[in-house]
């Protein structure tokens, strides 16, 4: 997805601190987030994401610093008055109410009409593609409609932020796939900002204009799913965002902007400065690739670039996809190398020699 940067800033977190006892669970947050953009929070248990979109919704407080929602600083501000609207992870639907009674919750106190409240209740049942089913009793849903149900009882308040707290989670691996579809459709449909918190790294890159990916109460990178999975700035971002190879290296000379080095099982590569990890990799540096930047040459096929021998010492067949685990000569360590099963396309047996290409421009050094 692509978004524009010129939209004025909807979130704004500055030097956001929260402590519980002695306990940093949030150490220093400032970022920003757009009106109207999906957003996702990224990390593994434990690292604040959930903690930093509770203090937006107003449910947890701030130790130091400010949250800004449109604008206006929410100190002081009660959840209730805030421009915000959350789905939980459990939708905490109602199950001895119906549908359009479970949607139409948050009107109990609203000075509208019976009918303008029917009105708005069947506009957002539509919304969420329930048209229909008002009448139907909430225990008698699936996952997948409980969900819906819980994105309309949120919609139907129109906050300027829909905050989603790991809310697929619950859902089996198919239903999952096809509600963050209907997620980003909607995102598009009613134009309000989604932010979302998650754990899952194929959730957020699919999902998201763009993503933090926090560890340990920080924010270690900030960008769009593709300069995450194709630049991270540090080793951990890389190792957390999908699969990530790491060959050991070492750096050879640094002038007018490349990087010599001398990779293990690749020999010696010009790297450009933008190439080159941000955060320091300390005492070991690396060359990192993805797995799809291999790639295994059959009979008479060319390298459009590098090439270099290996071994496959693994083979897991996916249908559509072959992963294989190669040895590459000269190495100490398996890397992982993807390849698309299309017609015609042998899959290699385990002992098998091959020929695998390989382009310096894929790679990057974290040092």
């Amino acid at each position: 997805m692509t978004f524009s940067a010129e939209k004025s800033n909807m979130i704004e977190f500055k030097d956001v601190h929260k402590y519980y006892g002695d306990y940093h669970a949030l150490r220093g947050i400032t970022a920003t987030i757009k009106a109207g953009e999906f957003f996702s929070l990224l990390g593994p248990s434990g690292c604040g994401k959930t903690t930093l979109l509770r203090t937006i919704a107003g449910f947890e407080g701030i130790s130091s610093g400010a949250v800004m929602i449109d604008g206006k600083n929410m100190e002081g501000v009660p959840a209730n008055q805030r421009p915000t609207n959350m789905v939980f992870q459990s939708y905490a639907i109602f199950p001895h109410l119906t549908v359009e009674q479970n949607v139409g919750f948050g009107l109990r106190k609203d000075p509208r009409s019976k009918a303008e409240k029917a009105a708005a209740v069947a506009e957002a049942l539509e919304m969420v593609g329930l048209k229909g089913y008002g009448a139907r009793a909430a225990h008698a849903l699936s996952g997948g409609q409980r969900q819906r149900v819980a994105l309309a009882r949120a919609l139907i308040l129109k906050p300027k932020v829909l905050l989603l707290d790991e809310p697929l989670s619950a859902l089996d691996k198919k239903m999952r796939e096809q509600m963050q579809v209907e997620l980003i459709k909607l995102q598009r449909q009613v134009g309000i900002t989604f932010i979302l918190v998650t754990h899952d790294q194929e959730e957020a890159l699919v999902m998201s204009d763009r993503i933090a990916v926090m560890f340990d109460g920080q924010i270690a990178q900030l960008a769009d799913p593709e300069t995450l999975y194709r630049r991270p700035n540090s080793k951990q971002v890389a190792d957390f965002i999908g699969t990530m190879n790491f060959l050991p290296a070492q750096i050879l000379a640094e002038a007018e902007g490349r990087v010599e080095v001398e990779a293990q099982g690749f020999g010696r590569i010009s790297l450009t400065a933008d190439q080159v990890s941000v955060a320091p990799a300390g005492a070991n540096p690396a060359i990192g690739f993805r797995p799809e930047t291999l790639t295994i040459l059959f009979d008479g096929q060319q390298p459009q670039d590098r090439e270099s021998m290996a071994t496959v010492e693994e083979v897991v067949y996916y249908g559509d996809m072959t992963y294989y685990d190669i040895k590459l000569d000269g190495t100490t360590a398996p890397m992982r190398l993807s390849m698309r099963n299309v017609f015609g396309r042998p899959v290699l047996d385990i002992g098998t020699r091959a020929r695998v290409a390989w382009s310096p421009g894929a790679l990057v050094l974290f040092r």
